[in-house]
This record gives C-alpha cells, structure tokens and sequence, in this order.
C-alpha cells in the first residue's frame, strides 16, 4: 500500500486536480527537447499520487492532455501519445497493487486503438481499488465535455426516456465523464499561469484555485501539502453568509 511521511491537514481538500502545466519550458530551460520534459512530468505524477493517501486526497484528476493540444507539432503530439501508452505498461502493476482506482475522461473518438485498449484494461484491472481515485483526463476539454453530455441528454429526451420540464444542473451532472466523482475541492495551476484553460469547466464551480509559478516537474509532495494546509485556512461559504 502506498505510504506517505506527510500528515493529513485539518479540512484538507478531498478531491485536487491539478493543471500539469510547464513540462516544455522546463525542459527548454535546460537545453533539452519538449518531450524530455514530459518524461519528467510524468515521473512526477507517481510522487504526487504516493502522497496522496497522507493528505487526506481521495480523489486526484489530472490534465494530462487537452482537445487543443493537438494544435502542438506532429513530433509532439506522436511522442506524448507514446509517453501515455508506456505510462499505462508501466504503472499498471503498481497502480494495481497501491489499491489506486484509474479513470479517463474525455473524447476517446481521436485516440489510437492501442492506445484505448491500455485505457480500458487499466480501468477494468484497477476498478475494485479504492484508496485513491486517480482520474485522467486525456484529450479532454471542458466545454467539449458539456457538449457530449447535452447530445447524449438530448437524445434520451427525444426517446421519451427524460421530460424537458425534469432537467436541471443534478440532470446534465449525470451525463458528465466525472458523474461518479465529486467535485473538485481545491484545483491547482503549476508554472505561473493565471487561467482554467477550458479544465473542469462545470465541475470546477465552488472549487478554490491556486496558481504557483512552480513548473510541474518540480511540484513536490512537500508543495503539495503546503496548498492542502493553505486550502484548510479558506473560508467556504458558497454563495451563503455563515453566522
């Protein structure tokens, strides 16, 4: 089982996700190709994963890959479709064992055949865990999400199988990818950026932000319990005045 030096901060958020952003520019800035960066992001996941057990984090989701990046170089795009087959070869034994529950979200339509069929046999040999939840989301886009979900709700309401007059926020939350997850307490940007970047639009709600300048192959344990501390010092009254 996985095992962390770190304690569980009072009120700790339940569920992160995190925005990976900065693998290019930290490879870069060492003279080394984009892609050598991305190797070391997702080395960088395991630790994040390992430490999540003694921060009180049930569920993680991370942003692995988005609907625009495929805008990025040919050479790009190819190499991190390969990084994301060996990663699934390689830590599907451990994810297994450490009792982690793998999910992906987003539009699995573009992917390669390889490529899904590590995704539902990673999901199918992991779906009895339950210590942490690690979510995926891999050519993923928030806005493209509600999409999906408001075609498929349409097309129950046109088979008579959901009134109009029924739908509401709980109806389209059911049709989204993360219908079996809560919402994200706490969503945190690495590497200096101030925006969503079209990530967990709808989910992401009442979810408290924190933008750091680290870029993600630094992001440590150590930063990551610093922002669940941080988080347990937020005053959440969603929308309400607490007396």
């Amino acid at each position: 089982m996985l095992n962390s030096p770190h304690t569980a901060p009072d009120a700790g958020p339940r569920h992160v996700a995190i925005i990976m952003d900065g693998n290019g520019r930290w490879a870069q800035a060492r003279g080394r190709p984009r892609l050598f960066g991305h190797h070391a992001g997702a080395r960088r996941v395991r630790e994040v994963v390992e430490a999540c057990p003694g921060l009180g984090i049930k569920y993680l989701t991370v942003f692995a890959f988005s609907t625009e990046n495929w805008k990025r170089t040919q050479a790009e795009v190819a190499g991190l479709m390969s990084l994301f087959r060996r990663y699934i070869i390689k830590e599907t034994r451990t994810l297994k064992e450490n009792g982690v529950r793998v999910r992906f979200i987003g539009d699995r339509v573009r992917l390669d055949s390889k490529l899904t069929g590590l995704m539902d046999a990673l999901e199918e040999q992991t779906k009895d865990n339950d210590l942490i939840h690690l979510t995926i989301a891999l050519n993923y886009g928030g806005r493209d999400e509600v999409a999906r979900a408001t075609k498929r709700l349409a097309r129950d309401v046109a088979k008579g199988h959901l009134c109009p007059e029924d739908v509401d926020e709980e109806t389209l939350t059911r049709y989204l990818d993360t219908c079996v997850l809560p919402d994200p307490d706490l969503v945190i940007r690495t590497s200096g950026e101030a925006r969503i970047s079209n990530f967990l639009l709808w989910q992401s709600a009442y979810s408290e932000y924190e933008f750091i300048d680290t870029l993600w192959p630094d992001f440590t344990a150590a930063e990551l319990e610093r922002l669940c501390r941080n988080f347990g010092t937020r005053d959440r009254r969603f929308g309400a005045v607490l007396a």
